[in-house]
C-alpha cells in the first residue's frame, strides 16, 4: 500500500503566552533591585515612559501658575530698568587679589581645572587569578612555545585553581596556535612584544614521492617529533604554573595540589637551613655547609623530630582517606613514625590550601534589600511594600498630543502607538506584581502570627500549594512571587521562601516544620562528644524521645543536606 499525502483540518485548543504574559511572569519573579534596573532600562528604550520627580507638579497646576504669573515682555524690561545696580557688585575681587597680591608665580589654576583626571581612573579593579598568574609569567624568561603553553594552562583553570584540560587537549590547542603562528602572530599572546612568534619547524618541501613512500614516512616522523616537542612544552609549562603564587595552581587533583605545596615549602626550608649552616660556618661554629639540593630536596632532621615533610608526603600520597576520617591510630601505623611526628605532620597539612585559586576569585558581597515588611500597627501585623528609591512612572503627554495632531506622519504615529501599548502593559504588570506579592504576604502573616511574636521556634509548616489555593492563583505564581525576595520582620530579615516548609510528625500530635527539624539535628551534633559522636540511629532515638517521629534514613538525609560529615568522619581519635 502506497502512502499518499493528505490534508486534515482539526480544531484544538492550546495555551500560548503572549508577550504581555511573558513580561508579567518575568516581572513577578524580579526582586526590588532587579525591578529597579529593569525600569531604568525601559525608560531608556521607551521615550513614552518618564519618571515623576518629587518636585514635579501636575499639568493643571502648572498651567494655572503660568496663567497667574503671565507678564508681558514690556513689563519685564521696565522692571529691570527700574532696578538700580549696585556698583560694589561689579568689582571682580577674584581678579583683584590675583593681580595685585600675586606671590610671585602663577598657579595655573584655570589650566588644572580642566585637566584634572577623573576619579573613575583611581578606582581599582579586583585582580583575578588569571591576571595574577599572567603578571608573574611576564616576569619570567620562557621560550615562546612554553609561554604559549603556560597561557593555555592559565586559561583552563577553574575557580579553585585546578586544571580542567588534559595534556592531549593542551597539545592540540598548542598545535593549532603553532600553525596560526606560521601565518601571523599569536592573537592572544600577552606581554610578548618583541619576542619571536610561536613557529615550529616548517615542513620541508619534498620531491614528489608516491603515497606511502619516503615522503609520507618523513612527514609522519616529523609530526611525531612535533607532538613530542609540544607535549614537553606543556609539561614544562604546567611545572612553571604549579610553583607560581599561589602555589598549587594548575594541579588536576587534590593530591597533586597538596604535594606541590609540600614540595615548595620543603625547598624553602632547605634554603633557610643552608643559610643557617653557612652563617654558622662563617662564625666558626664548626658546622659544615650541605651540598646543593633541588627545591624539593630532603631537609635534615632537627631536634630529633625527623623529616615532617616526608611524613606529610607519605600521608597525602597514601593515606588521604584515613586523614579524612581522622583515624590517627591507622595513620600512625601506616607511617611507621611516632604519634607526635604524625600529629605534627597532620597539623602541617591543615595549613595547606586545597583550593588555592579561591583567594583570587572572591565573590562580591550580595546586596539584600527587603521587598516587603511586616509591621505591627495597633496589635495587628500589616504588609508594607518597600517602594523607597523606586522610580514612579507616568506616560509622557507630549507623545499623546502628537497622536492627536493631523500633521504627524503615519510611521511616527504607529511607532508612538506601539510604545504606548508597551508602556501601559509594563505599568499594569508592575501593579499586578505588587498586588500578588501583597496578597501572598498577607496569607503568610495570617499563618505565621506566632513566629512574628516569638521567633523561629514558633514557625509553622506551610506549603506553597496551600497559599495558592487561599489567594486563588496557581502555585507557580506564588513560587515566582516569593523567589529571591526578602522580608523585614520583628525577628529579622528572612527570605520569603523560608516560611514555606514541609511538615513532619512533631510532639503532641502536631506538625513540625522541616527547617526546625534540621536545626534540632544540627544542635544535637554540635553538642555531642567529639570522641563519641552520635550515630544516625542515636539521633533518631533522641528526636523520638522529644516526640518527633523520624527514622534513621530521614536523619541521614537531612544531615547530608546540611553537609555534616558522618559519624566516622566526625570522630576525633
Amino acid at each position: 500500500m502506497l502512502l499518499q499525502p493528505k490534508l486534515n483540518v482539526k480544531v484544538s485548543q492550546r495555551q500560548v503566552l503572549t508577550p504581555g504574559l511573558v513580561q508579567m511572569v518575568s516581572v513577578l519573579a524580579l526582586n526590588k533591585l532587579e525591578l529597579k534596573e529593569m525600569i531604568n532600562t525601559e525608560m531608556v528604550e521607551n521615550p513614552v515612559l518618564e519618571e515623576i520627580e518629587e518636585t514635579a507638579v501636575s499639568l493643571e497646576e502648572r498651567s494655572g501658575e503660568e496663567g497667574d504669573r503671565e507678564r508681558s515682555a514690556e513689563e519685564v524690561v521696565a522692571e529691570s530698568e527700574r532696578t538700580e545696580k549696585d556698583p560694589f557688585d561689579e568689582i571682580d575681587f577674584g581678579s583683584y587679589f590675583q593681580d595685585y597680591l600675586d606671590p610671585g608665580y602663577k598657579t595655573g589654576s584655570n589650566f588644572e581645572e580642566f585637566d584634572k583626571p577623573s576619579f573613575e581612573n583611581f578606582l581599582s579593579a579586583p585582580s583575578t587569578l588569571s591576571d595574577h598568574l599572567a603578571w608573574q609569567l611576564g616576569s619570567l624568561t620562557l621560550t615562546p612555545v612554553v609561554r604559549a603553553a603556560a597561557d593555555l594552562v592559565v586559561g583552563n583553570l577553574n575557580e579553585d585553581g585546578y586544571l580542567t584540560a588534559s595534556d592531549e587537549e593542551l597539545v592540540e590547542a598548542l598545535a593549532e596556535l603553532s600553525r596560526a603562528g606560521r601565518q601571523g602572530p599569536i592573537p592572544f599572546e600577552r606581554g610578548m612584544k618583541g619576542k619571536a612568534s610561536l613557529v615550529l619547524a616548517e615542513p620541508k618541501p619534498g620531491n614528489g614521492e608516491a603515497h606511502g613512500g619516503p615522503l609520507d614516512m618523513a612527514a609522519a616522523a616529523e609530526e611525531d617529533s612535533e607532538h613530542k616537542e609540544l607535549l614537553a612544552a606543556v609539561v614544562e609549562a604546567r611545572s612553571v604554573v604549579n610553583f607560581l603564587d599561589p602555589v598549587g595552581v594548575g594541579a588536576r587533583t587534590l593530591q597533586e595540589c597538596l604535594l606541590t605545596q609540600i614540595c615548595a615549602q620543603r625547598g624553602e626550608a632547605a634554603i633557610v637551613l643552608r643559610r643557617r649552616q653557612m652563617v654558622s660556618a662563617t662564625n666558626g661554629a664548626g658546622a659544615e655547609t650541605t651540598s646543593g639540593a633541588s627545591d624539593c630536596g630532603d631537609v635534615p632532621a632537627e631536634n630529633g623530630k625527623g623529616d615532617i615533610f616526608a611524613v606529610a608526603t607519605h600521608i597525602v600520597t597514601n593515606c588521604l582517606p584515613l586523614l579524612q576520617k581522622k583515624d590517627m591510630r591507622e595513620l600512625t601505623k601506616s607511617c611507621g613514625r611516632s604519634a607526635d611526628e604524625v600529629h605534627v605532620a597532620v597539623e602541617f597539612i591543615r595549613t595547606l590550601d586545597p583550593r588555592p585559586g579561591q583567594r583570587y576569585n572572591v565573590s562580591e558581597t550580595r546586596l539584600i534589600e527587603p521587598d516587603v515588611a511586616f509591621v505591627k500597627r495597633d496589635d495587628e501585623y500589616v504588609v508594607v511594600m518597600n517602594e523607597e528609591d523606586m522610580p514612579a512612572l507616568r506616560l509622557n503627554q507630549s507623545y499623546r498630543r502628537m497622536l492627536q495632531q493631523k500633521q504627524t506622519e503615519k510611521e511616527v504615529k504607529e511607532y508612538v502607538k506601539e510604545r504606548y501599548k508597551s508602556a501601559i502593559q509594563l505599568l499594569r504588570n508592575i501593579e499586578q506584581r505588587k498586588n500578588t506579592i501583597v496578597r501572598t504576604c498577607e496569607a503568610i502573616v495570617r499563618r505565621q502570627q506566632e513566629f512574628l511574636e516569638h521567633g523561629v521556634n514558633a514557625l509553622k509548616p506551610m506549603m506553597i500549594k496551600e497559599v495558592a489555593e487561599e489567594i486563588g492563583v496557581h502555585p507557580s505564581t506564588v513560587s515566582r512571587a516569593v523567589a529571591n525576595k526578602y522580608v523585614h520582620t520583628s525577628q529579622g530579615v528572612f527570605e520569603l521562601r523560608f516560611f514555606f516548609s514541609e511538615a513532619v510528625n512533631g510532639p503532641e500530635g502536631g506538625d513540625l516544620p522541616l527547617v526546625l527539624l534540621k536545626r534540632k539535628v544540627k544542635k544535637l551534633i554540635e553538642e555531642e562528644d567529639e570522641r563519641k559522636p552520635l550515630t544516625d540511629d542515636q539521633l533518631a532515638a533522641e528526636l523520638q524521645r522529644q516526640g518527633i517521629q523520624v527514622t534513621r534514613r530521614t536523619v541521614a538525609k537531612y544531615r547530608e543536606d546540611m553537609q555534616i560529615p558522618s559519624t566516622h568522619q566526625r570522630r576525633v581519635r
